[in-house]
């Protein structure tokens, strides 16, 4: 495994850079992970990365583009809860690109 200086923390990850441990994960990782992924975070950019923490502590399982956007359109609104918005937010991918700066295992699916 690799490990990856930031936050002032060494970070252990794997080979498509995502967190090892989710404990490891504070809002300065996430900072720093987004700044790795060229995404400069916003309140809407949190309320995704919230959302996705939330999903993994309750499923156990980082959600595929398709729940993503069903999910987040139930608790945050419809008109949040679309692929395009979601790729405004996370053009690498909403799913992939917001789990790994969520601190998230890579979600299922996602090559």
């Amino acid at each position: 495994m690799a490990t990856l200086e930031m936050a002032g923390k060494k970070l252990e990850v794997d080979e498509d850079g995502y967190l090892v441990n989710i404990d490891d994960w504070d809002k300065e990782v996430a900072e720093a992970l987004a700044k790795t992924e060229a995404v400069e975070m916003t309140q809407s950019h949190w309320e995704v990365v919230n959302f996705l923490r939330e999903y993994y502590n309750e499923y156990k399982i980082a959600p595929m583009i398709r729940i993503l956007t069903k999910e987040i359109g139930k608790k945050l609104g419809k008109e949040k809860g679309n692929t395009k918005y979601l790729y405004e937010l996370y053009p690498g991918g909403p799913a992939k690109q917001a789990c790994k700066i969520a601190g998230l295992p890579k979600p299922t699916g996602c090559v």
